[in-house]
């Protein structure tokens, strides 16, 4: 069985580069491993994309359907909230 390995890089260089590491986790979603003196000190890991997902299209695949008419529904009995119906 073939071993995958994650990638390191050493603390200077996660130092002088750390927004594009983070970028590169998060764009990839690999980890990464920062070492110091060869020895391996932390992993950066991507959050779980439900997390960091785009809100756009969530229910996509969901099969709610919304009336033609939508945008009249219960008007009347708001404008007489908004203006004070004697009812």
């Amino acid at each position: 069985m073939k071993t995958l390995s994650i990638p390191s890089v050493n603390i200077h260089e996660a130092k002088t580069n750390l927004s594009s590491i983070v970028e590169n986790v998060r764009k990839f979603g690999k980890p990464m491993i920062i070492a110091k003196a060869g020895k391996p000190q932390v992993k950066i890991v991507p959050l779980d994309s439900n997390e960091t997902g785009s809100r756009f299209g969530f229910m996509k695949s969901t099969n709610v359907v919304i009336p033609d008419d939508f945008a009249h529904l219960y008007q009347d009995e708001i404008i007489d909230m908004f203006e004070g119906s004697d009812e």
